[in-house]
């Protein structure tokens, strides 16, 4: 079992990390704001399936066959870029918002809310590199057995995550009133949110 200090000083760490702009916190706030908290649910629930991907990968040590094999880390990062590039146009062809939300919170666009998450968390390969350096750095063989405290770490990692996701949509649900209000602030929204997007795929294809 890990210990109550290093579990708070872990839960810090994932804190800082999480506070971090990045692809998922912009696809949380633009699907939240545009489809509304049930569809960020969604996307949260993708990315909280994601990062659990990630941490069994990591255990497995696919984060290390990663480092070792850099045509593979290469073949995922590109994935991953042309995805994000792939959502950025999406969400900048995307219909204003009343139009949008009459479509509905239907079983169908909640799916895809839900893969959309999923996909793009999993075709970070920084996001299980990350995992498999950050989580060995909190586990101590002489407290126990290391698969509970992966596990643990883990759970904490994922929870942690969704609590930072469903934040982050509360509070574009909130604004998206204001929005709706202001054709030209939709406008600035979906280019920014597009350009945001964009701009992580080519660092990620590009690094």
């Amino acid at each position: 079992m890990v210990s109550a200090h290093l579990l708070w000083v872990f839960i810090g760490a994932l804190a800082v990390v999480y506070a971090l702009p990045g692809p998922d916190m912009a696809l949380v706030l633009q699907t939240s704001g545009t489809r509304g908290f049930r569809h960020g649910l969604a996307v949260a629930a993708g990315l909280a399936t994601a990062r659990a991907t990630h941490v069994t990968l990591s255990a497995l040590g696919v984060a290390a066959l990663l480092r070792s094999a850099p045509w593979l880390y290469d073949g995922v990062r590109i994935a991953g870029g042309l995805y994000l590039s792939y959502v950025a146009i999406q969400i900048f062809r995307s219909p204003a918002f009343g139009l949008e939300a009459a479509s509905g919170h239907t079983a169908s666009t909640l799916r895809s809310a839900y893969a959309k998450g999923i996909l793009s968390s999993i075709l970070n390969p920084k996001a299980l590199l990350f995992c498999s350096v950050l989580l060995p750095q909190f586990v101590r063989p002489e407290t126990g057995p290391v698969w509970s405290q992966v596990v643990e770490l883990g759970v904490v990692l994922v929870v942690v995550g969704v609590a930072f996701d469903l934040t982050l949509a509360a509070g574009a649900v909130r604004i998206s009133g204001w929005l709706r209000r202001h054709p030209k602030a939709q406008t600035v929204q979906r280019w920014t949110f597009s350009a945001a997007l964009l701009a992580f795929a080519a660092r990620l294809s590009l690094e």
